[in-house]
């Protein structure tokens, strides 16, 4: 130690003095010593100055429990910040302290209540500086009272001790009393006498009062709504990191919202919302670079937003990730994955998610391990009991599938039909059942109605089943004709098996023209497609060379594909085409 240091050391005020000195000076670790000096000789505002220190890890290792202990020590002799800083210390909780930065906002009311909060040292404490005649005393007990559990809550005595330290003109204590009485405001009289004190905090630079103060204006809370000063009050919370200021700010730019549009800008707060931890906020990035703009959709940035806020508990931003991992926009095509995160946003009441999440279950998309647990059956079973038509397609699905109740087809039906007055998924599935038999008396022709109903609406599935319903005459007329056009439709559409129906129509024993090549041309598509049976007709026909020159080679290829996919009619092919070229006889007189 050097000699003005240690002449120093001998009086604890001039200890106090020096290390102040040389704390500005940058000399910190000769101020540390005089700091300890000074407080372990009891001087209290080194305490205090000490305990500081340790909170913030200046001049000493961050270290909330030993700053606590030295706040305690200024406290027990009656120094009131302390008492102060000590009370917010245990309303924070000391476990909350250690893991971030800063204890002591100047609006303590911008921080969500801590875990570990002990409130009754803190309001003991708190009582302490405000029976002093503290202002910032007064306004951390009445903020405990206002807040505290049971046993301390208590908003009458809150807002006496608001009413004193607002009296002081503490901001705090000013922000207090406005929150309270916004809080109780019945009228439009009441709401403008909170507004007053919550104005006065703000002036006082508050960021939480500037931000109520933009929802106030923006919602129109006792006053008529107005964007542009909504907007300005969310910009100077925002500017002071209040998150919720900025996410915001950031819609109201993008919206353009009190001003005119700015999605740059709009961008930038939203970007600092999410990054804070604000799920609302990173949903909406999350949606900006889904929708893209003037450049493309950028669905892996998305993915990545959606994430953080569906982590966050954000179901929506849930669903919409389980969408891009159900289409593979921006991630890896994974429908377990798909339906993990749309099981989050169903069990928090999204309803497009739980229809989502039937509809995969339905198409036995996923394994039954990534829904298992899901009260599935009992989302949709109450959605269907108050009317919902989608909770009654959805309670049909389970019942009629088996999810999470014992199979009852029948009940399923009739779910199945109350849905069918709205929903076109479920006038397809109950024509199914219908012409199936299943869980009500077959009725082709009732059938034929409801798939037609679905089909009239353009859905795939449903026209092909109405088409081979005329190819086969069940439920209608048989119409050979009809069916093909139909088929035709949906084969534009890349449907497999219509594909294989035009090439079966067209290749002859049908009500229509024989047409060889067309044939070809759909058992063709149709196999390419990967179904199985066009695969082994079209190795057929090109075996026997039935709409032109025969292709061994080619026919071998197809023969096989058909055979590793369970067609065993195509091993006697493969046979017969090992043992030679087919007789012309035939040829001509085809399959």
């Amino acid at each position: 130690m050097r000699l003005l240091d240690h002449l120093a050391a001998l009086s604890p005020p001039r200890a106090l003095r020096r290390a102040r000195r040389l704390a500005a000076a940058g000399a910190r670790a000769r101020a540390a010593r005089l700091y300890s000096v000074a407080a372990a000789a009891g001087l209290v505002e080194a305490q205090n100055e000490v305990a500081h220190a340790y909170l913030a890890g200046t001049l000493f290792p961050r270290n909330p429990a030993e700053a606590a202990r030295w706040f305690r020590a200024a406290a027990e002799a009656g120094h009131v910040p302390s008492q102060c800083r000590l009370a917010s210390l245990h309303l924070q909780g000391l476990r909350a302290a250690a893991s971030g930065p800063g204890l002591f906002p100047d609006d303590h009311w911008a921080a969500d209540d801590a875990p570990g909060a002990d409130y009754p040292a803190a309001l003991a404490w708190a009582r302490k500086a405000a029976d002093s005649g503290s202002a910032d005393g007064q306004s951390l007990l009445g903020f405990i009272l206002a807040n505290g559990p049971e046993g301390i809550f208590d908003r009458d005595a809150a807002l006496d001790w608001y009413r004193k330290s607002a009296a002081q003109d503490w901001p705090q204590g000013h922000l207090g009393l406005g929150m309270l009485l916004m809080s109780r405001a019945d009228t439009a009289e009441k709401t403008i006498e909170a507004m007053a004190p919550i104005e006065r905090a703000a002036e006082a630079g508050l960021p939480t009062a500037h931000f109520l103060l933009g929802v106030i204006h923006e919602q129109a809370v006792g006053v008529l709504p107005d964007p542009s000063r909504a907007l300005m009050h969310y910009r100077k919370a925002a500017i002071h990191g209040i998150r919720n200021a900025q996410a915001k700010l950031g819609a109201m730019l993008l919206a353009g919202s009190g001003c005119a549009p700015d999605p740059v800008e709009g961008e930038s707060w939203l970007r600092r919302a999410a990054v804070a931890g604000d799920p609302e906020a990173a949903a909406l990035v999350g949606d900006l670079y889904a929708r893209g703009g003037d450049l493309p959709p950028n669905y892996a940035e998305a993915a990545i937003w959606f994430r953080a806020a569906a982590e966050a508990g954000h179901r929506t931003a849930a669903r919409a990730l389980g969408m891009l991992y159900l289409t593979g926009a921006g991630v890896v095509r994974d429908a377990d994955e798909a339906a993990r995160w749309l099981a989050r946003a169903a069990s928090g009441g999204d309803a497009a998610a739980q229809a989502n999440l039937a509809n995969l279950i339905l198409h036995r998309q996923v394994r039954s391990a990534s829904v298992d647990g899901l009260p599935i059956h009992e989302w949709f079973e109450r959605a269907a009991g108050s009317g919902d038509a989608i909770g009654a397609f959805n309670y049909a699905v389970c019942l009629t599938e088996g999810i999470g109740v014992a199979r009852d087809e029948a009940k399923g039906a009739m779910w199945l039909r109350r849905a069918a007055e709205n929903i076109v998924n479920a006038q397809y599935w109950y024509g199914r059942m219908l012409l199936e038999g299943r869980g009500v008396p077959a009725d082709p022709e009732a059938a034929y109605g409801w798939i037609s109903r679905a089909a009239d609406t353009g859905m795939t599935d449903a026209l092909a089943l109405q088409a081979e319903m005329k190819l086969h005459g069940r439920g209608t007329a048989r119409d050979h004709a009809g069916a093909r056009d139909l088929f035709l439709r949906v084969a534009e559409t890349g449907h497999p098996g219509a594909m294989f129906a035009l090439g079966a129509l067209h290749g002859g024993g049908h009500d229509i023209p024989v047409d060889r090549a067309a044939a070809l041309h759909w058992y063709r598509r149709a196999a390419e497609a990967n179904h199985p049976l066009a695969q082994l007709m079209l190795g057929r026909w090109l075996r026997k060379g039935l709409a032109g020159p025969p292709e061994p080679a080619e026919a071998e290829t197809w023969l096989r594909r058909a055979l590793a996919q369970g067609v065993e009619e195509a091993r006697s092919d493969l046979v017969d085409l090992a043992a030679g070229p087919e007789p012309a006889a035939s040829r001509a007189a085809g399959d």
